[in-house]
C-alpha cells in the first residue's frame, strides 16, 4: 500500500504565522524555535504570499510544539497571542483569502456574524490546503468550529488540548466580527485521541 501523502500548508498561511510569531516573540525567539523545529530555512527568509505548498503538517506541528517547549508554562498564552496577531495580519494583508472584503457584518445578528467568520477562516484554510475537512456546528447554545485535520497537533500526543494558536485566532476573529470578546475554548483535540478538533465559541444570549 502506498504511503499516505503528507498534507501541506500554503506559503500564505506560513507567512501569516511567521509574521505573527516574530511580532509576539521577537526575532531571537522566532529564530530559536525555527531551529528547534528544523525550519531554519525560514530564518530571515519568509515565504511569498501565495498558495503554493510550503510546510508539511508534521513540520508545522513541531514548530508549535517548539514554542510550547521554549516558553514552558507560558507557551500556551504565547501561542494564543500569536493566533490573535495572525488573524490581525490576515485582515490587513490577506482580506481576499479570508473572504471578508465588502461584507456587511453590521446588518447580521450576532450568531450569524460568528458563523460567518468561522466559515471564513475554514474556507481560507481550505484554499490554502484543499484537503481540509471543516464544518461549523451551530446546533447548541455555543457555535463550534470543527476540523478533522489539524496542523497544530499533527502527530502529537497530549493529555490536554494543543490547538492554542487557533484558540487565539478564533478569539480575535470573533471579536473583529462581533465587537465582543467572546470566550473560545477547545473541547476536542486530535492530539488527545479525539476524532476531530472542536473549538467552541460561547455566544451567549
Amino acid at each position: 500500500m502506498a504511503a499516505e501523502k503528507e498534507l501541506m500548508i500554503a506559503n500564505a498561511i506560513v507567512l501569516q504565522a511567521l509574521t505573527a510569531m516574530e511580532e509576539v516573540m521577537g526575532k531571537k525567539g522566532l529564530h530559536a524555535v525555527l531551529r528547534a523545529s528544523g525550519l531554519e530555512k525560514f530564518i530571515d527568509n519568509y515565504p511569498p504570499n501565495n498558495l503554493e505548498p510550503a510546510v508539511s503538517f508534521s513540520d508545522y506541528s513541531r514548530l508549535n510544539q517548539a514554542i510550547e517547549d521554549f516558553y514552558g508554562r507560558g507557551g500556551r498564552g504565547i501561542l494564543k497571542r500569536i493566533g490573535r496577531a495572525s488573524f490581525q495580519y490576515g485582515v490587513r494583508e490577506q482580506p481576499t483569502l479570508l473572504g471578508i472584503v465588502g461584507v456587511a457584518l453590521k446588518m447580521m445578528p450576532k450568531r450569524q456574524k460568528v458563523k460567518f467568520i468561522l466559515n471564513s477562516i475554514g474556507n481560507a484554510l481550505k484554499k490554502a490546503h484543499p484537503n481540509t475537512d471543516f464544518w461549523v456546528d451551530d446546533r447548541g447554545p455555543n457555535i463550534a468550529y470543527c476540523a478533522r485535520e489539524c496542523s497544530l497537533c499533527h502527530g502529537r500526543k497530549s493529555d490536554k488540548p494543543a490547538g492554542h494558536l487557533l484558540v487565539g485566532s478564533l478569539s480575535e476573529a470573533v471579536q473583529w466580527a462581533t465587537g465582543e470578546d467572546l470566550p473560545v475554548r477547545e473541547t476536542l483535540c486530535i492530539a488527545k485521541g479525539d476524532p476531530y478538533g472542536r473549538w467552541e465559541v460561547e455566544v451567549g444570549g
